[in-house]
């Protein structure tokens, strides 16, 4: 029978996450997990359904976002103009997110054009930001098509960075490129952060890059944030099955090391109608009653460490909802 009830899909279901000046959060999960979603809320491109985005305590998107009361907003909004030049986005593939009928000076410069600077003013600076990534300022006069691909993700590193942003996010930057490129890459974000006092949320599916990149690390599962701790914690130590399923699959050197967590099973679960409780409950080894009807609370596990599981549930309330994370 036909169901005319509209059915949700929650792509982002109850993040909060906080990140500051100088510092990276990675942010890791298996594809249709909402990290990409979550990405362009972040930037602005798609208006969070509720909640909000902070800038410095400003408004960036969500309610309040248009300079309005709208939502019960009471922090200051951020404008369009401004927010435009405070986070800037370094996407996955360089060919398609570059213009191929724009050479990269004018792809990189646009921001500036945009903000009224003079052509000169303008130029020189698009000439120093191509040093600045390891690139010659006659390659603004190329177009897209006329560079190798390390060489166009650093293009696009440049158009993210000319405005100075507070805040780059960086969705899967370096995956699209050979490994000994996705290295010079890494080093230069790296490299760039360190000169500019950059925050990168730094989104992949490679923990190994995560790892190399990040201050603190988020998992994600079916929209929802299950961890969250800092690096060393995170990979020394993870509390949920998930965050140690992903890490068994990442292939090791030592064969006495594969087997240390179990290797994830299982696809990842329609979004649209989430498992009953916890919505990992099917896939996870150490599955308990209380996972296929109750949602876990977001539990305190070690200093800085979170986890969203009946496994660090206090055992006084191991169905507390806790608070969203």
């Amino acid at each position: 029978m036909f169901d005319p009830t509209p059915a949700v899909l929650r792509a982002v279901d109850g993040v909060s996450l906080t990140l500051d000046r100088g510092r990276t959060l990675g942010l890791v999960g298996e594809s249709g997990c909402g990290k990409s979603t979550l990405a362009r809320m972040v930037v602005g491109l798609l208006p969070p359904s509720a909640g909000q985005v902070l800038l410095d305590g400003r408004v960036f998107a969500g309610a309040g976002a248009d300079g309005g009361a709208s939502g019960g907003a009471t922090a200051p909004a951020i404008s369009r103009a401004e927010a435009a030049q405070l986070v800037q986005m370094v996407f996955q593939d360089p060919f398609s997110s570059l213009n191929p009928r724009r050479t990269v000076g004018a792809s990189i410069g646009e921001a500036l054009a945009v903000a009224g600077m003079p052509g000169a003013e303008r130029r020189a600076r698009v000439a120093d930001m191509l040093q600045l990534v390891g690139l010659r300022p006659e390659h603004a006069d190329r177009y897209p098509h006329e560079f190798s691909g390390g060489q166009r993700q650093r293009v696009a590193v440049a158009r993210a960075l000319i405005t100075h942003p507070a805040l780059v996010v960086c969705d899967e930057p370096v995956s699209s490129l050979d490994a000994s490129v996705q290295a010079q890459v890494l080093n230069l974000l790296r490299d760039l952060q360190e000169r500019m006092g950059l925050a990168y949320l730094f989104i992949s599916h490679d923990l190994g890059v995560v790892g190399h990149m990040s201050d603190h690390v988020a998992v994600m599962y079916l929209g929802k944030v299950v961890e969250e701790a800092p690096r060393d914690v995170l990979f020394a130590a993870p509390a949920h099955p998930y965050t140690r399923a992903l890490l068994a699959s990442v292939p090791v050197r030592d064969p006495a090391r594969r087997a240390e967590h179990p290797a994830l099973s299982g696809d990842l679960p329609s979004p649209i109608a989430p498992p009953s409780g916890c919505p990992f409950h099917p896939r996870c080894p150490q599955v308990m009653d209380v996972c296929r009807s109750v949602p876990p609370g977001w539990h305190a596990v070690a200093e800085g460490q979170h986890a969203r599981c009946h496994l660090h549930a206090p055992e006084s309330s191991p169905a507390d909802s806790g608070a969203a994370g």
